[in-house]
């Protein structure tokens, strides 16, 4: 009998490029339509999907290869007053700003690393790793703590059990595939290989990730932008077409299809 706690969504603690925030609601029904006792995300970043989910299952693992976002989350579970404490006093300022993106994180504690790298996240434009300081005449700060303690406070009652991992995703697949695993894959968008850090992920890390997937025993949902190269590439799965509309910075909005792909049928409303 598979077992799930009900828990309290959290939202994202910062913005991240490709946080899903359009798309979660489909993507969490469909995961939820899956009984499994361990779920496991090997592109956790900011936890756009992660956080948002209702039901906890027995076993619950965040990955990313980027070793800062691993920092922000075990700090987030085990030293929230004292991340707080680090960030009393902060104000958002874009000389602050700079000099945080200058400073070497390997010279920091880990609540200092921490700190910066949710300061700069909550300030660079479009949330992009290493963005530029994103400011709008007519909306407040993008860092204020009185506004970002309650969001803080949220993820750190979700993450109570969650394990992190700082592995390569195809490393956090084998480790943790099994009968009764649920992955959900958001690999950076084809013609975004490099958004988030050079060398982070490669494009015929495609390839090799739907051959691993095609072998595993476990379920797996991967959401990516719908192209040609990607239908051909993961066509021995199901596919699913979404289309979206995104807010553009100059108040318009722009359209955009994306695909929900999967190894299952999915059944919705199971839990």
């Amino acid at each position: 009998m598979i077992t799930m706690t009900k828990v309290r969504p959290a939202a994202p603690v910062a913005p991240w490029l490709g946080g899903k925030k359009a798309l979660s609601a489909k993507i969490i029904e469909r995961i939820e339509s899956v009984e499994h006792t361990t779920y496991a995300e090997p592109f956790v970043g900011m936890g756009g999907v992660f956080l948002r989910r209702s039901w906890r299952p027995q076993c619950e693992v965040a990955n990313d290869f980027n070793g800062e976002i691993t920092n922000l989350f075990r700090i987030l579970q085990q030293h929230l007053p004292q991340l707080l404490q680090v960030m009393r006093y902060q104000i958002a300022s874009r000389r602050e700003f700079e000099r945080l993106r200058k400073t070497d994180p390997s010279t920091l504690t880990d609540l200092q690393r921490a700190a910066r790298f949710l300061y700069l996240q909550r300030q660079a434009f479009g949330g992009k790793p290493g963005g530029v300081f994103g400011v709008a005449a007519d909306r407040p700060a993008r860092f204020s703590l009185s506004r970002l303690e309650p969001i803080l406070d949220a993820a750190h009652e979700r993450l109570e059990s969650v394990i992190f991992e700082n592995l390569d995703w195809s490393d956090l697949i084998a480790r943790y595939d099994g009968a009764q695993t649920l992955f959900y894959l958001d690999p950076p968008y084809w013609g975004g290989e490099s958004d988030y850090g050079k060398g982070m992920f490669e494009r015929d890390h495609f390839q090799a990730m739907a051959d691993q997937l095609a072998g595993i025993r476990g379920k797996f949902i991967l959401s990516i932008n719908d192209r040609p190269e990607v239908r051909e590439i993961f066509a021995a799965f199901r596919f699913e077409e979404v289309a979206l509309k995104y807010t553009v910075s100059s108040g318009g909005a722009t359209d955009a299809a994306e695909l929900i792909i999967s190894n299952f049928e999915p059944r919705v409303g199971l839990f």
